[in-house]
């Protein structure tokens, strides 16, 4: 396993721009804005950490303590999606030198929104992000029922390489089978 090269980037502040997003890192004044966006049934059905019942003291949890949790330890960059001033969505790089695969992308989008390309946009830069440092690969995983995630992993670049049976483990305690994509260097 290949390790990326960490060294002069400080995953507490590190901030990823692209044309129309900056993927920065949360502040504690998003949280209305990430439980707002987590009571959308949607992201509760296809994010297993979500699901029907997520709470105020979810999105405390998640905007302090989870996703900066990640960057303190050096084992993902977990970031806000900011579009035009305001949080949209969610995304990271997650399991840094810590998985086989290589480091896993993630995303989220809230409803109000989607179809904008703004998942697509932030799991390219992910991806670009983590290759950039020397990961040999990137990998990423969507519920095989999950056509719309299929579709921005596709467009972000990744190629499908199979199914992983009973991957994933949902809240309610539902287990599903994921698609699995990645990008290579030269994709």
């Amino acid at each position: 396993m290949t390790e990326l090269d960490l060294g002069g980037i400080d995953l507490v502040t590190e901030v990823v721009r692209t044309e129309r997003l900056v993927l920065r890192p949360f502040r504690d004044d998003d949280v209305d804005a990430v439980l707002a966006a987590c009571q959308d049934p949607e992201i509760g059905r296809w994010i297993p950490a979500v699901g029907p019942r997520y709470t105020r003291e979810d999105a405390v949890s998640w905007v302090t303590r989870e996703a900066p949790g990640e960057r303190r330890t050096g084992t993902g960059l977990t970031v806000a999606i900011e579009a035009d001033g305001r949080l949209v969505g969610s995304t990271g790089v997650h399991r840094i030198n810590q998985h086989p695969l290589g480091p896993e992308v993630g995303y989220w989008i809230a409803r109000e929104a989607r179809g904008r390309g703004y998942a697509v946009e932030a799991a390219h830069a992910m991806a670009e992000w983590a290759l950039g440092l020397g990961a040999p690969r990137v990998y990423l995983v969507a519920d095989v029922a999950n056509v719309g995630s299929q579709s921005v992993a596709r467009r972000a670049g990744f190629t499908q390489e199979g199914v992983l049976r009973s991957y994933l483990h949902y809240r309610d305690g539902a287990v599903a089978d994921a698609s699995l994509f990645s990008r290579l260097p030269g994709d």
